[in-house]
């Protein structure tokens, strides 16, 4: 769709992909914050973009399920994401899952010109499959940080985002009052 992919050079500096992902709960958004500050800290300059969709808490920061916000740029299409991050050595993006699958080919463009790509987002769906793009993102990052969260039902380690309606849509926007964590015991055995 316009675009063509960039190949990166050996005069420039190397970029990557960094990917943190798990299910609900698990912390990724906060993760992502605490990443971005100290790129800052570092003296990098950062852009950060959420897709649209994702109005949550908020319209344009992207926000963690415990109230830690930053500053992003929410979007309608990921190709966006190309032409406002020009002078960004890092690029922030959250709830991956969300976007267009050209998030692909925009995350490699990127880490191609020399940028630090971190994406977080849900690598399941409420059924446990693959959601949207990451898979794919998972397969060319460098480097990928799966995270947990407590099953609601066990406290033990979480895995899986347990949808608590009927709603059978891919997507259904909620938290807490939507999804719990849960183990794959917990997961699967409600699921049957």
């Amino acid at each position: 769709m316009g675009f063509f992919y960039l190949f990166p050079t050996l005069n420039q500096p190397a970029g990557h992909i960094e990917i943190i992902c798990g299910c609900m709960f698990s912390g990724k958004t906060e993760e992502l914050i605490s990443r971005i500050n100290l790129a800052i800290s570092e003296g990098e300059t950062v852009a950060v973009f959420k897709p649209k969709l994702d109005n949550r808490y908020d319209l344009e920061d992207i926000v963690s399920h415990n109230n830690k916000r930053f500053s992003a740029k929410a979007l309608d299409s990921s190709n966006d994401i190309l032409k406002m991050s020009e002078n960004a050595d890092v690029i922030a993006i959250d709830e991956a899952q969300f976007f267009d699958s050209n998030i692909v080919l925009i995350a490699n463009t990127l880490a191609n010109l020399g940028k630090r790509v971190i994406i977080a987002g849900l690598d399941m769906d409420f059924r446990g499959n693959p959601f949207g793009s990451m898979p794919q993102l998972l397969a060319v990052a460098e480097h990928v940080t799966k995270l947990k969260a407590k099953c609601a039902i066990s406290g033990e380690d979480a895995s899986f985002s347990f949808r608590l309606n009927n709603e059978n849509e891919t997507v259904v926007l909620g938290a807490a009052e939507k999804y719990q964590p849960r183990n794959r015991k917990y997961f699967f055995a409600a699921n049957t």
